[in-house]
């Protein structure tokens, strides 16, 4: 090892303590080193603890200034690094940070791990319509250990935005667009990142984002504005966020939007006064990819000194490849703008993570090429990945039971820009998942059927390009079989970051495809393979049946053919409405109610002309292999106080011939509110498995605290009067009762 210098021979001991415990004593005992490492460090040493720069040629935004990024993690001026991932590179580039600076203070290294990172599972949109919170705590677990097996410290995940607009190419990201199973499922992956001790070395920072609103922007254009009150604010983008900070989360990044005219990353209100204030969130906050400087682009910074100030100001701790705090902070400084404790702030945040992740103790802890070895793509990661997907599934029609499938039937015809392709079903921030690791839909089936089955195959057309010559091809092949299975929908780049689309068909020609492929008279099953929900109106009226699959990842082939051989019952329910239009976007379950809401054969209501209101497959929705009957739905009482819970009970019975799991779904409506409130809001949910025949009682819990909203005040309120309980299998199919919140000196409370 080369000599380090006494100061960081002495800061390298005196930090190393491990995790941070959770008693008050400990905590101190963190802060007092900390304080001590601090007194040794130099103004330029503490920028660039808050200064992050992404590792040569593997730019995931605009690319920022050339700089000898080496170089300047042996001047200290480098606090993290993301994109560079690898436990031999790593660690050449940890020795560096820890052997040659002057102090020593190890890097975190980060990257976007969103579902998986050698072994890739569903897109996060896709994990969502499991609503098996467990699966996925376990499959971002899987994620973590072989991210910390390459050298990664820290993820930029999850994604918790709400996202009602499924334009918007990011939506593939998160969990839909209801706050209350957005708010489980990011507690859920923060749990399965981080663990219970951050030290472990088969865990990673997890880091909460877009903070916030960035789903709500305007047209679903990627990066537009968003202009929402802030009882939206509270009430349905910030729920999934507090979850997480609730949860553990180690850190939160800022988005790129403004919310009501102000950008994010300068927004004292969101950092400072709730998540740091109000929420108590100990962790850092990073800038989204050169947000801080992007002020000056929306109109708010007139250069990059009042942007770093505004950034600094609003609690922002970690400049994500901006550069402006590694040029500005000291100007700031030394103009009296701010004073040294800003910054200090800020690196004390970044320290204590690195203590809590035990890179004092052992800085090579992640570097380990043996554990890389063993761990990547690990037989039992990918039977995991394998059960994620195939939860993943969504039934969305299945006339006359075509599904499932006879394993010995005579011919398959398997058609579609998607059903011999692995690059593109690993979908979009596949970290480092390969497309020659995929098992693609034909290999699947070809893998299921037996040995007699031939399973033909034609491509029929490109994914999205306006070339029909191979049709002629495909049309034969159909003709050839006793079934069609139909692999259509969106490549990888079609959805994520920067990639909204103003048209939800399927691209290219692959609807004039399926169109000439039900001339030929065959029973088509489609196999949709998307990052988004997309319009099938036609496909809905046609097809007789229809799986959305997502983009499921490295297992997606295994995946579907256990669903379409029937030896997975599939499970899956939409986290997010598909409309019948683009027209009609956005379209969700949990609106309000309007003065003139739609009547039938009424003109002047709140309605389409050509379409209907409501969507074409609604929040919640799927199906099965087998049919489940609601009856009998039950209340412990009818009139409550404030302290009081409420039981609701209903029974649910396997009605069909073979055992299958249902979700089901609880949601409520209060009737009358000093603020409109939405015609129905999920409050719980179980997903259980039910044999043939076999019937259940379920039973949901609620408080009155499920009850409530931010008044006009923005004071969460709970008020007295009559509220409905909804219980189903969707957010439309559903049983209903009444019951009232009785009035007493409790029963309006503010939090």
């Amino acid at each position: 090892m080369k000599k380090i210098s006494l100061v960081g021979i002495i800061c390298l001991v005196l930090l190393n303590i491990g995790v941070i415990a959770q008693d008050n004593s400990n905590k101190n005992k963190t802060d007092v080193r900390i304080d001590s490492l601090l007194q040794h460090m130099t103004l330029e040493e503490k920028i660039g603890q808050v200064t992050q720069y992404a590792w040569h040629m593997t730019m995931t935004g605009p690319e920022g200034k050339e700089i000898d990024l080496q170089q300047e993690i042996k001047n200290g001026k480098v606090g993290s690094v993301l994109n560079l991932s690898g436990a031999d590179e790593t660690y050449e580039i940890q020795k560096i940070a820890v052997e040659q600076s002057r102090l020593g203070i190890p890097i975190i290294f980060g990257l976007d791990v969103i579902h998986g990172y050698k072994t890739i599972f569903p897109i996060p949109l896709g994990e969502a319509a499991s609503w098996d919170i467990d699966a996925i705590e376990r499959s971002a677990r899987i994620a973590a250990s072989e991210a910390a097996a390459a050298g990664i410290h820290w993820t930029f995940a999850p994604m918790v935005d709400i996202a009602r607009d499924p334009r918007w190419g990011r939506i593939m990201e998160g969990a839909g667009e209801d706050p209350y199973l957005g708010a489980c499922i990011a507690a859920a992956r923060v749990r399965g990142f981080q663990g219970n001790d951050l030290s472990d070395p088969n865990t990673i920072l997890a880091c909460v984002k877009h903070y916030a609103a960035y789903g709500a922007a305007i047209a679903g254009r990627d990066y537009n504005t968003v202009d929402i009150s802030r009882q939206t604010l509270r009430g349905i983008y910030l729920p999934p966020f507090k979850a997480a900070v609730d949860a553990g989360a180690g850190s939160v990044m800022t988005s790129f939007n403004e919310l009501n005219g102000i950008p994010a990353t300068g927004s004292d209100f969101l950092i400072n006064e709730i998540l740091k204030n109000h929420w108590n969130f100990k962790g850092f906050v990073v800038s989204d990819w050169n947000a801080i400087r992007e002020m000056i682009a929306h109109g708010f910074a007139k250069d990059t000194y009042e942007a770093a100030l505004y950034a600094i100001h609003a609690g922002v701790d970690m400049d994500m490849m901006g550069m402006i705090y590694s040029t500005e902070l000291s100007n700031l400084l030394n103009d009296n703008i701010i004073t040294e404790n800003n910054i200090d702030e800020a690196v004390k945040r970044i320290l204590r993570t690195k203590v809590s992740l035990g890179l004092f103790r052992d800085p090579y802890k992640y570097c380990s090429t043996k554990r890389e070895h063993e761990l990547l793509l690990h037989p039992d990661h990918c039977e995991a990945a394998r059960d994620m997907a195939r939860k993943s599934i969504v039934l969305l029609k299945n006339e006359n039971n075509v599904l499932p499938l006879n394993k010995n039937i005579k011919s398959i015809a398997v058609i579609g820009p998607l059903a011999d392709n692995k690059d593109d079903l690993i979908g979009s921030w596949s970290a480092r998942g390969e497309g020659k690791d995929v098992i693609t839909l034909l290999a699947g089936i070809k893998s299921k059927v037996s040995p007699k089955t031939k399973v033909l195959f034609a491509k029929g057309c490109n994914i999205n390009d306006e070339d029909t010559s191979l049709f002629k091809k495909a049309i034969e092949t159909a003709e050839q079989a006793e079934i069609i299975i139909a692999a259509v929908g969106e490549s990888r780049d079609m959805s994520g970051e920067a990639a909204s689309r103003a048209y939800l068909d399927l691209p290219g020609v692959q609807n004039q495809l399926l169109r000439e492929l039900n001339k030929t008279g065959k029973p088509i099953i489609v196999v949709l393979a998307n990052g988004r929900p997309l319009v099938l109106t036609w496909m809905s009226e046609h097809i007789p049946a229809i799986l959305e699959t997502w983009l499921l990842g490295t297992q997606t082939g295994h995946a579907v053919a256990d669903v379409l051989f029937g030896d997975y019952n599939p499970s899956g329910k939409l986290p997010v409405s598909f409309p019948y239009a683009v027209g009609q976007i956005p379209v969700y379950y949990n609106h309000k109610s309007t003065g003139r809401p739609e009547v039938q054969n009424t003109r002047y209501c709140s309605k389409y002309l050509d379409i209907p209101n409501k969507p074409l497959y609604p929040f919640g929705y799927g199906l099965s292999y087998t049919t489940f009957a609601y009856s009998d739905l039950q209340l412990n009482k009818y009139e409550i106080l404030v302290n009081d819970t409420l039981y609701a009970s209903i029974n649910i019975k396997n009605t069909g011939e073979t055992a299958g799991e249902e979700t089901i779904q609880l949601y409520i409506r209060d009737v009358v509110a000093s603020l409109t409130r939405p015609v129905k809001e999920l409050k719980r949910f179980k997903k259980i498995m039910l044999d043939a025949g076999e019937c259940k009682e379920i039973g949901f819990t609620l408080s009155a605290a499920d009850l409530g909203f931010y008044n006009q005040n923005m004071n969460y309120t709970i008020e007295p009067g009559k509220f409905k309980i909804f219980i189903g299998t969707n957010s439309e199919n559903t049983l209903e009762t009444d019951f009232v919140l009785l009035p007493d000196s409790l029963s309006e409370t503010e939090k």
